[in-house]
């Protein structure tokens, strides 16, 4: 069995405070304690531990190079702390009163909430809170746990993701669109004449602008309105497969006869934001949305099968 630690949680939080308030007045307000507790505090952790947590420069304290690593350790220590008091309240409960999601747009809407659906016919009272987010939205929802479980295209670092589906990504165009009326195999430098349809990065160090170096783009933030300006003409995209079947089928978009990259696919992974921690309605909710997934992929090849058959 490890030693029992000599250092509080409540110490810990005192160093935490001292360095992001910016100084021991400022921690103190934060803390609602009085400046020479807090001073206590980091100098009993000091002379228990005999490092040297703090150095004055000026008349500003800094942490040394050990006080920058125990600053970081403390800090996950704390956040885990936080992370083991909700989990004990959660599975005291019983099913969690709410479930936070984020998803990424380009998972298939109705698939969704045919999802959500299912889960609502076993647990009614359990209510859904769900952030559509593009690219680094939704792996910032999982760092900040925001929410209980995410569907996205990467997996962050610390975590740990299943494969969920992969999905078809098409090049696409209103049939009479310019690049489609040059009746011949289009080139990236054809694409980069014209419009080109962008959704958001709705991450806080979001990336933007067309990333092929088209010299015109429209940045928006919903799938709904890049399909829309693709239908009226006014740019191209590549849209997932699923998105646009109907558009395609009905003949009102149509495939670029890129020479190359017309289609691309990418990979869509189930995250939890803590495995050890989730409650029993996050884990039923991501056993539904593997059982559906799975369920749309079978009907896909039945499909694919007969469309070959004679």
């Amino acid at each position: 069995m490890a030693p029992d630690p000599r250092i509080s949680l409540e110490h810990w939080r005192s160093l935490l405070a001292v360095v992001d308030a910016g100084g021991y007045a400022q921690a103190a307000a934060m803390l609602h304690k009085s400046q020479s507790a807090v001073t206590y505090a980091v100098q009993k952790m000091e002379g228990l531990l005999g490092v040297k947590i703090f150095e004055v420069v000026g008349r500003k304290a800094h942490l040394t190079s050990t006080g920058e690593v125990l600053y970081r350790r403390a800090k996950a220590l704390l956040d885990e702390a936080g992370a083991l008091e909700g989990a004990a309240a959660t599975l005291a409960a019983g099913w969690e009163p709410e479930l936070r999601l984020s998803v990424e747009i380009i998972f298939p809407t109705w698939l969704l909430l045919q999802c959500f659906a299912h889960f609502a016919q076993e647990q009614p009272q359990t209510r859904l809170e769900l952030y559509e987010n593009v690219l680094s939205g939704t792996e910032e929802a999982l760092l900040l746990r925001k929410v209980d479980l995410a569907i996205c295209s990467q997996v962050p670092p610390g975590f740990m993701g299943d494969p969920l589906m992969r999905l078809r990504f098409i090049a696409a165009a209103h049939p009479d669109h310019a690049l489609h009326q040059l009746g011949r195999e289009l080139t990236l430098q054809d694409l980069r004449k014209h419009r080109h349809l962008i959704i958001r990065d709705t991450g806080s160090q979001r990336r933007s602008g067309s990333w092929l170096g088209a010299e015109q783009s429209w940045t928006v933030s919903q799938k709904a309105t890049s399909i829309h300006a693709a239908l009226m003409g006014l740019g191209f995209a590549w849209f997932p497969e699923e998105t646009i079947r109907d558009e395609l089928q009905r003949g009102i978009l149509k495939p670029l006869p890129l020479r190359e990259g017309g289609e691309r696919f990418g990979d869509l992974y189930l995250v939890f934001a803590d495995r050890d921690y989730a409650g029993p309605g996050a884990l039923r909710l991501a056993e539904i949305i593997r059982g559906h997934v799975a369920e749309q992929g079978r009907n896909q090849a039945q499909a694919a099968a007969l469309s070959r058959k004679p």
